[in-house]
């Protein structure tokens, strides 16, 4: 019998959670996973192929807004692992949904990487495709999430309702080098909803944030406000960010920035979103909630 989410209670042990895992693979039989490298998708994988060997297969999609970087760490890690891979590609901006750039945004997006996959996996043969989805991604607003149901995708790890902090204990367990990764989402997350997607923009993005891992800082966003750069480090690197303001704003204007900023609020999840959030706090609707 498949271990579906309503079977599985609260108070569940963590022991308990990763053989429900382990469980639901198996009852799967045989897999394809997205795979993009990051600390959920590699442990879903590597619990995976634990248990179904070769019948999982990895698939790695390149597109414009996945920096080459994490694409080459995703197929290293899958090459590293011994799994099957298959690297394929994605076009998101041949997507004028996608594009202009509407709170549905990651809808589409994930509209056409799963029907892509959907179409891969009938060809070869895989009856299910999942993905790195867990408990933590159902509290920000993700429209994605709709897109993923209206595929048939299924997400293990929220099925086993395992958090980000128990992925992260587990696979440093595992001796997976994601354990500690930072967390990430795609390069277009980090423009204004309503703001045209557009590729220098991407490009932009994608050189600040890599001179900024360069320069050694562990989880970091750029924000792009059109001419204006907006910083967001983990509260603690704030300092350092300052104190290498004049290197930093050297770089960010070379990239076509004419301002650069820090986000004293430092680095969260989804703070595009939090225009969404505002825009359901108007007075209008306030007093009418009174």
């Amino acid at each position: 019998m498949s271990v579906s989410a309503d079977q599985l209670k609260d108070g569940m042990t963590l022991q308990q959670k990763d053989e429900a895992l382990g469980r639901i693979f198996q009852d799967m039989g045989r897999v394809m996973i997205a795979f993009s490298g990051g600390v959920d998708s590699t442990f879903a994988l590597k619990r995976a192929h634990q248990v179904l060997g070769d019948q999982v297969l990895a698939v790695t999609a390149a597109s414009e807004t996945f920096p080459t970087r994490e694409f080459n760490a995703a197929v290293r890690i899958a090459e590293e692992m011994g799994v099957n891979l298959l690297r394929t590609e994605v076009k998101e901006l041949d997507n004028a949904d996608f594009v202009a750039n509407n709170p549905d945004r990651c809808y589409h997006c994930k509209t056409g990487l799963y029907s892509h996959l959907k179409r891969l996996a009938a060809e070869m043969g895989y009856p299910y495709i999942v993905d790195g989805s867990n408990m933590d991604d159902l509290g920000d607003y993700r429209p994605g999430l709709a897109a993923k149901k209206e595929q048939g995708v299924r997400s293990p790890l929220q099925e086993a309702q395992f958090y980000k902090n128990e992925i992260r204990e587990l696979s440093k367990e595992l001796g997976l080098v994601t354990w500690n990764k930072p967390s990430f989402a795609c390069l277009s997350s980090r423009i204004p909803y309503g703001t045209k997607i557009e590729r220098y923009k991407i490009d932009q993005l994608d050189e600040a944030e890599d001179y900024l891992y360069q320069l050694g800082f562990w989880q970091v966003r750029v924000r792009h406000h059109d001419k204006v750069a907006r910083i967001e480090v983990m509260p603690e690197e704030i300092a350092r960010i300052i104190e290498l303001k004049e290197d930093i704003h050297r770089k960010f204007t070379s990239l076509g920035f004419t301002y650069v900023t820090l986000d004293l609020a430092g680095y969260r999840t989804g703070s595009m979103n939090e225009v969404l959030q505002a825009a359901k706090k108007t007075p209008e609707k306030e007093a009418a909630a009174l």
